[in-house]
């Protein structure tokens, strides 16, 4: 008998999607899943094909386990279950692999709290004697975009009244942000000035516009290359707030910095 027991889940999974590949393993396709390796029983290959048809979709579901000659740790089947759990549906592009008690994941999630979290569900599902290894990483443009937001900490730039000139405290925020933007590694961010609905709406759409390119000429003063900012002005046509209050004209008016896609 061989020592211990491999089963391999290649994820891939889109929002809702997933599918199983024939074996050999090869790069799964957006969308789907690669399930293979080799179990002791027809029952414990039963119960890990019901419960990925269950979390994924039994029309996604492909079988291809094989049924071998291979040792278990006690309850095996038990723990594959706990390991087989929705939290699996928040990887792209990873895989986990249960080796007999080593467990090891991989793949990308949106962010940290993510990561650290679907490595905790895994390992307190287990009983002390498995080994869990976390390879998760954070997708990039998630974090690149949190590091933005987390530099403007749902600040307001402003502006002079009606004009595209950026009052000190904005320059200040702007100081701050092109620190963040330094760290990006060349990625280009999208600056997008916003308006309330004071006014007509093709003033806005251009003083909105002046304003993000005021914005990237100042950012370009501070070392961030005008060529890495690409800008646009939605005048007052995406509100997060009511207009309807000064206090929410006031959200309403404001540069949004993204990561361009």
């Amino acid at each position: 008998m061989k020592a211990s027991i491999f089963l391999l889940l290649l994820l891939a999974a889109l929002p809702g999607r997933a599918q199983v590949q024939a074996q050999p393993p090869a790069t799964p396709l957006p969308g789907q899943i690669l399930v293979t390796g080799t179990v002791a029983d027809e029952g414990a290959k039963a119960a890990v094909l019901a419960r990925l048809r269950e979390l994924y979709g039994a029309e996604r579901v492909v079988d291809q386990i094989a049924i071998g000659k291979v040792a278990v740790p006690a309850n095996w089947n038990a723990y594959v279950q706990k390991l087989i759990a929705p939290h699996l549906k928040l990887i792209s592009r990873g895989q986990i692999s249960i080796a007999g008690s080593n467990v090891s994941v991989r793949g990308e999630v949106a962010n940290e709290a993510q990561r650290q979290q679907i490595a905790s569900d895994i390992a307190t599902s287990l009983n002390p004697t498995y080994v869990v290894n976390n390879g998760l990483r954070v997708r990039a443009a998630e974090a690149e975009q949190g590091l933005l937001d987390a530099a403007l900490d749902k600040r307001i730039i402003e502006f002079d009244v009606g004009q595209a000139s950026i009052t000190p405290s904005g320059l200040a925020i702007l100081d701050e942000m092109a620190a963040a933007m330094q760290k990006l590694r060349g990625r280009k961010v999208e600056v997008i000035g916003h308006t309330d609905n004071t006014g007509l709406r093709a003033s806005n759409v251009a003083l909105s516009q002046a304003r993000a390119d005021a914005v990237r000429a100042y950012l370009a003063t501070r070392g961030i290359g005008a060529d890495m900012v690409l800008t646009s002005g939605q005048g007052p046509d995406r509100p997060v707030a009511s207009n309807a209050t000064a206090d929410g004209r006031a959200r309403n008016r404001r540069i949004e910095f993204r990561i361009a896609q």
